[in-house]
């Protein structure tokens, strides 16, 4: 991986997987969840992500399991994925340090949107 930043549908992605492995309906889900339904996937779209972390090395396949007559895989967080999501955070971290310094040294409030994290 470079060190460029991650575009935000792998940042989710990966923030999605980051608790406990999800299938690809879980995983829409969870990314809608988490954007505050800023970010709909669709089905193509994630699995050509997917794909992708899987060739990266950042995810893997926990489990293949048939729900319904339909087979279906179980994605995890690779450890490669935890130490690129964990670096992305520390990078993102950084960035709203810096935003908020230089609001309050112009006496512009820091406003967090509803649900952000402190």
């Amino acid at each position: 991986m470079s060190d460029r930043p991650l575009q935000e549908p792998t940042l989710l992605l990966l923030t999605a997987l980051a608790d406990e492995p999800r299938h690809g309906y879980g995983l829409i889900q969870e990314i809608d969840a988490i954007s505050q339904g800023r970010v709909r996937m669709r089905t193509g779209t994630l699995y050509g992500a997917l794909d992708r972390l899987l060739q990266q090395g950042l995810i893997r396949v926990e489990r293949e399991e048939v729900v319904d007559g339909r087979a279906r895989k179980v994605y995890a967080l690779a450890e490669a994925g935890r130490s690129v999501l964990a670096a992305e955070t520390e990078r993102l971290r950084a960035v709203v340090a810096e935003a908020e310094r230089r609001m309050a040294a112009r006496n512009v409030p820091a406003i967090r949107p509803k649900g952000a994290l402190a």
